[in-house]
């Protein structure tokens, strides 16, 4: 059985570059739906993708599986992590808890997630992300859901001084759909979405799709079903000895796109937090020790 540390979807994307062009497009029919996408006998992932039995049985073995029925078995375990509730979390976490203070398990934990999201993020598609991002000439909105608003608030807030044009939405609120109606091609989305992914926040992704819009998600390492509709997808690792995952991968990424968001456009974003600078004085808003 291969490495579990990674999912099949991170394996795909790691070599897609060495596939033949067959494997290229069943993994694209892998990852249209997946996990669910290879979940069926053999022959009906061949015949959706298009492609031969032997391509889909020489593909499971380039992934490091002995057969298919090994290779769909990771899958259903992948599915079953992927809808977890957090006290079904929990209760895997305690059975099988390694000795040692929660400290420091808890931070491998978070220190792999690291190296294993980081490893499978191509530097070319975080630039791209950050450069849709940080074009004036395109409006910005950020949406987050139930647990996930919060990172959408942080980065909200920190685009907001960097640049003009950003909104955020909150996909909980019976609201969104009104910041809906102006959406086009010049506007781009930065959509946060993690396990139970949210009904709202996939349908908002939809209608901004259909509107022309440019989607950025940041999701785990499942994936949220916005990925179809994503020009640009980062998953991140989010498991940890916890009943809840963990936001610190998610935070990094966040933290990394605003440190290069501002550096692409410093001279006015300097500008612009010169004025909010004069602002914050003139309110008194923050205490002055001088």
């Amino acid at each position: 059985m291969p490495d579990t540390s990674q999912t099949i979807a991170d394996r795909i994307q790691k070599d897609i570059d060495s596939l033949t062009r067959a494997e290229r497009q069943l993994a694209d029919a892998i990852l249209e739906n997946y996990p669910i996408s290879g979940l069926g006998p053999l022959s009906a992932l061949a015949d959706d993708a298009d492609v031969s039995a032997p391509t889909v049985a020489r593909m499971v073995q380039k992934l490091g599986f002995s057969g298919y029925p090994e290779f769909q078995a990771a899958l259903r375990e992948e599915l079953k992590a992927k809808v977890k509730n957090p006290i079904a979390r929990h209760e895997t976490w305690a059975d099988g808890a390694p000795s040692g203070h929660m400290l420091n398990r808890f931070t491998d934990a978070v220190i792999d997630n690291i190296r294993l999201t980081l490893g499978q993020i191509p530097p070319k598609d975080f630039d791209r992300a950050c450069a849709m991002v940080a074009d004036r000439t395109k409006r910005i909105h950020v949406v987050g859901g139930r647990i996930t608003h919060t990172l959408a608030e942080y980065l909200f807030l920190h685009l907001q001084v960097i640049r003009p044009d950003v909104t955020h939405i909150q996909s909980t609120s019976n609201a969104w759909p009104h910041y809906l109606l102006d959406v086009g091609p010049d506007d781009v989305f930065v959509i946060f979405d993690m396990r139970r992914y949210e009904n709202n926040t996939l349908k908002l992704a939809e209608m901004a799709r259909d509107k022309g819009a440019k989607i950025v998600l940041i999701t785990d390492q499942w994936r949220s079903p916005v990925h179809r509709m994503a020009d640009i997808c980062f998953s991140g690792r989010i498991v940890v000895p916890s009943a809840w995952d963990s936001a610190v991968t998610t935070m990094l990424l966040v933290e990394t796109m605003i440190a290069a968001v501002q550096d692409l456009n410093w001279g006015e974003t300097k500008d612009r937090m010169e004025r909010l600078e004069q602002m914050f004085d003139q309110t008194k808003l923050f205490r002055k020790f001088t």
